[in-house]
């Protein structure tokens, strides 16, 4: 008889919360807040679009859309979903689809939680 184990897949969520304190210092309340809205949006967006290149196999685009939520991101104090992209480029840039389908996943999941977590933190005080 053989065991089967199921993995659960979560990923730890951490959000730079230094660096969403220093874009409210930079540019206030309300400018900080409309730049991390409108930076949440773009996330989602482009994990959508990452999601959408892949399943049509199309590399040079998932690689461009990973590319550009490296810097978003970052900008928003989401540093691990910029680490993934980075890895999924990586992946990419090897030719390597299995471990570019592993590591979207993981990116899928950095993203929508780090993304809870942003959304979680503008109700306190930073």
């Amino acid at each position: 008889m053989q065991t089967v184990t199921q993995l659960e897949l979560k990923e730890p969520i951490r959000v730079n919360r230094e660096r969403l304190g220093d874009l409210y210092t930079q540019l206030g309340e309300h400018s900080a807040e409309d730049v991390v809205c409108r930076a949440m949006e773009e996330v989602s967006l482009r994990m959508t679009h990452c999601d959408r290149a892949f399943r049509a196999r199309d590399w040079a685009d998932l690689r461009k859309s990973a590319r550009s939520l490296i810097a978003i991101a970052d900008q928003i104090g989401m540093q691990d979903v910029g680490r993934v992209a980075a890895d999924v480029v990586a992946c990419i840039d090897r030719q390597d689809h299995v471990a570019t389908a592993a590591t979207l996943g993981r990116l899928m999941r950095a993203g929508e939680g780090s993304l809870s977590a942003v959304w979680d933190l503008q109700d306190l005080t930073i």
